[in-house]
């Protein structure tokens, strides 16, 4: 029977060669966890049942800018509740040209310790 590689992390932290475990560096674990926030759906977390920004709740919508709005508006709010070592500076959801049923999300958002600059997105794609 062949063996199985271990669970990686974060179920099962191994220490690298040196016994130290790698921690991701402030700006990537970020970026993880804008995409964590955007890509979760409100009660799929145990013990925190509002975290996420539940962008699918948009995804049998009608694509135009009343749902586009709401989407900007809720991915503001839920970064900033979610988030608190960066700040939201700008959220813009866009129409894909010649793609009428996607959408794409780019944010820029300042991290707090560094002050640098920083922008992360998804595309989004609404039922045909």
């Amino acid at each position: 029977m062949p063996t199985r590689e271990p669970i990686g992390w974060p179920l099962l932290p191994l220490p690298d060669d040196n016994g130290r475990l790698a921690w991701p560096a402030l700006e990537s674990s970020l970026a993880q966890q804008v995409q964590v926030i955007l890509r979760t759906r409100p009660g799929e977390q145990l013990m925190r049942p509002t975290f996420g920004a539940g962008l699918e709740d948009f995804l049998h919508e009608p694509n135009h800018l009343t749902t586009r709005r709401r989407i900007r508006d809720r991915i503001v709010e839920s970064l900033r509740a979610w988030e608190r070592r960066l700040q939201v500076e700008d959220v813009a959801v866009l129409e894909v040209p010649d793609a009428p049923h996607r959408l794409r999300v780019e944010i820029t958002y300042r991290v707090r310790r560094t002050g640098n600059l920083r922008r992360t997105g998804l595309t989004l794609e609404f039922e045909s």
